[in-house]
């Protein structure tokens, strides 16, 4: 049978922690009514009952079974006090009578507060009132000539019901707690997509809206140096022409971005470096950047090409924005399992704005995530230079 067959079993529901207490409480508490009820229905069925035991009895009977009920809900909801501890201390003397007028029958009422010891109380000291108790009620039993098997089974029986109690309480916390991780993760898994989209997003964009802006800009110096009384020589249908291949081109890598915008949504995103690095280099050739396509080692990962193809086009994107440069050196290698990217550029000693984008934090994070390296900074001689490795083969 496969795992995935059945999810339930893998990621079950967790009740509400007041969905699990009120269980919790239901079955203590018809547990604890069957102690009471069992020697109470031998009163009435003794050939001559007396009304007084039975009275006594009920009087006694029901009102440790609330108090039982309601310090067992406050405990599992965590809304215990000290007035519920002096609760439970009456509750002890009232079943010791019960055992006491009654008879040893009604002994095992003493369940009923041992069951609280552990649920009320501090480890330490329930460990003492469960010993005092069992302690208690053995030399009593013995001195007043109970039964033996009476005696012995509440010498074993109130210390589990003790650690009974403790360990429902704990369970229940523990479920509780349980569920408030679950939705921790859950909010952490929400951050994490929503940094991972803003992260895509302002990659993508990032660099299509820099590529518009650019050719926009180009277009725009053409028509202010075109004479607007050109006519239809061959020089005004240059214009128009140079012209047309801006438009086509901002209408491209605005349709690009679109599709990519799409393609990140719905995080399918696969990037080329053979793609990104002909883009990139197409983009700085307009501006005027003097750049050459590198030479790519054949065969590499899918990883290898998604994240490098990430490196070029931040590393684009700043160079266009934040630097003047008029060269760009792109380098790619592959040596001892590993693949280089090195992006060199002038124009460091007038950079625009300061500093270069923020996007080279998503770099660095995108690449150790695959077991790579990043650096980025100013070089002595002038150029800014980003270097990223990878290893060719990413381990499981």
């Amino acid at each position: 049978m496969q795992l995935g067959a059945h999810p339930a079993l893998v990621s079950p529901r967790v009740p509400s922690p007041a969905v699990l207490a009120a269980y919790v409480v239901a079955l203590g508490t018809v547990t604890v009514s069957v102690l009471f009820l069992s020697p109470l229905y031998g009163e009435t069925t003794k050939p001559h009952p007396e009304t007084a035991r039975i009275l006594f009895g009920v009087a006694c009977s029901v009102p440790v079974i609330v108090a039982y009920s309601r310090m067992q809900w406050l405990a599992l909801m965590r809304r215990a006090s000290l007035r519920h501890r002096l609760v439970l201390a009456v509750m002890v003397p009232i079943c010791f009578a019960l055992a006491i007028v009654l008879g040893p029958v009604w002994a095992n009422t003493l369940a009923a507060p041992g069951g609280l010891f552990g649920v009320l109380l501090r480890p330490r000291l329930a460990v003492i009132a469960t010993v005092a108790t069992t302690v208690v009620v053995t030399v009593f039993g013995l001195i007043t000539g109970w039964p033996l098997i009476t005696v012995l089974f509440l010498a074993g029986y109130l210390p589990v019901a003790s650690f009974s109690g403790a360990v429902s309480v704990w369970f229940c916390h523990v479920v509780e707690e349980l569920r408030r991780a679950r939705a921790e993760l859950a909010r952490a898994a929400v951050g994490e997509e929503r940094l991972r989209f803003a992260r895509d997003l302002h990659d993508v964009l990032g660099h299509s809206l820099q590529a518009v802006a650019l050719r926009a800009e180009l277009a725009e110096r053409m028509i202010d140096r075109d004479p607007g009384e050109a006519g239809d020589g061959p020089p005004a249908g240059r214009w128009k022409k140079q012209v047309a291949k801006e438009l086509v081109e901002i209408q491209s890598i605005a349709r690009g971005a679109v599709k990519d915008v799409r393609e990140v949504v719905r995080g399918y995103r696969a990037t080329s470096l053979r793609t990104e690095l002909d883009g990139m280099t197409a983009v700085l050739h307009a501006a005027g950047i003097r750049c050459e396509t590198p030479v790519i080692p054949p065969d590499l990962p899918a990883h290898v090409h998604e994240t490098f193809g990430w490196v070029a086009r931040e590393s684009v994107t700043n160079v266009l924005r934040h630097s003047t440069a008029t060269w760009c050196l792109l380098t790619v290698w592959a040596d001892d399992g590993r693949v280089h990217l090195e992006i060199v550029n002038d124009g460091v000693g007038r950079l625009l704005g300061g500093v270069p984008g923020s996007g080279l934090a998503g770099l660095t994070e995108r690449i150790e995530n695959v077991g790579g390296e990043f650096t980025a900074g100013q070089v002595g001689d002038g150029t800014f230079r980003i270097a990223a490795e990878v290893p060719i083969k990413v381990s499981t």
